[in-house]
């Protein structure tokens, strides 16, 4: 069940905040000369056959976030998810939250003091400081959020166990640093990780389940926190994909099981929280959430 209603959810479900959402990011696309605004923002909800219900919300370039409140309506689950995806877009504005020389050479020295590395590895993109350090001076004037959009990709591909396989191709970190740098995800990557999995899945039957249900749980995990979603999610998308084709005979069943699962910790009540990370083939074959340190870390072993 939920608490009482707080003065702050009475203001927001007072506010049109699904049309103010919606209004900066037309302003924002308008200013940056991309005048496609007809679906800036895009909703999805999750099929549910009662409470709670859950809705996503997708930003300009990727970014994800869902609602955080135990929600009795889909209406109610919209209106939560673009309020959390309203503050992160506001908060991503503010000077702090862009990339500068300065910024970067506090950033590095913070990884440095939480890894074996020394800060003379920064001028080294083998090192794991220099690619990270790297990283940063590529996306130099972009926002946090728009980084995290790009470290998607590299979170995605390590967790793929595609970076391993790069190592192992001698692809050099900074090679596929600059390729992955200038790419965004789309269905062929999606395709190709989804393959990854079932190969996998191949050598060892019951892994995509395993899987699924563990990016499920942290999918749900990380939406009640107020985080950006987006690895969660086309970790879960991906999963379900090689899933799909592991049992093409058992899809129409698996997809209404799914339909119904509901995440066991759901039905607790949570608390509202206030929120603040083809020269070369490149495929193998086979918010932002860190607040304090602003240090994202890509293991490329």
């Amino acid at each position: 069940m939920s608490g009482p209603e707080s003065d702050d959810d009475r203001t927001f479900k007072d506010l049109n905040v699904v049309g103010m959402l919606h209004k900066f990011w037309e302003q924002k696309q308008v200013k940056d000369v991309m005048m496609d605004t007809e679906n800036l923002v895009v909703y999805e909800s999750v099929p549910s056959p009662s409470q709670p219900y859950i809705c996503y919300v997708t930003l300009p370039g990727g970014s994800c976030f869902g609602n955080v409140k135990y929600c009795h309506s889909k209406a109610e689950a919209r209106r939560d998810a673009a309020r959390i995806a309203l503050m992160n877009s506001t908060f991503n504005e503010l000077p702090c939250r862009r990339i500068t020389p300065d910024f970067i050479s506090l950033s590095v020295k913070e990884a440095v003091s939480t890894t074996s590395g020394n800060i003379a590895d920064a001028s080294d993109p083998s090192t794991s400081i220099g690619a990270y350090c790297l990283m940063l001076e590529l996306n130099t004037g972009r926002t946090m959020l728009e980084f995290q959009e790009i470290m998607t990709v590299f979170q995605l591909l390590h967790w793929n166990g595609s970076l391993k396989a790069f190592r192992e191709m001698r692809c050099s970190r900074q090679e596929v640093i600059l390729y992955y740098s200038q790419q965004r995800l789309n269905e062929l990557t999606r395709s190709h990780m989804a393959l990854d999995w079932l190969q996998k899945e191949r050598q060892s039957p019951g892994l995509l389940s395993q899987e699924l249900q563990l990016a499920m749980k942290e999918l749900g995990e990380a939406r009640r926190a107020g985080r950006e979603l987006r690895f969660y999610k086309e970790k879960k998308e991906i999963l379900s994909l090689a899933l799909s084709h592991a049992n093409a005979e058992d899809l129409e069943g698996y997809q209404s099981e799914e339909m119904y699962w509901r995440e066991e910790t759901e039905f607790e009540h949570q608390e509202d929280s206030v929120v603040d990370g083809e020269p070369r083939q490149f495929y193998s074959q086979g918010s932002v959430s860190d607040e304090e340190s602003n240090v994202y870390t890509v293991h490329f072993n």
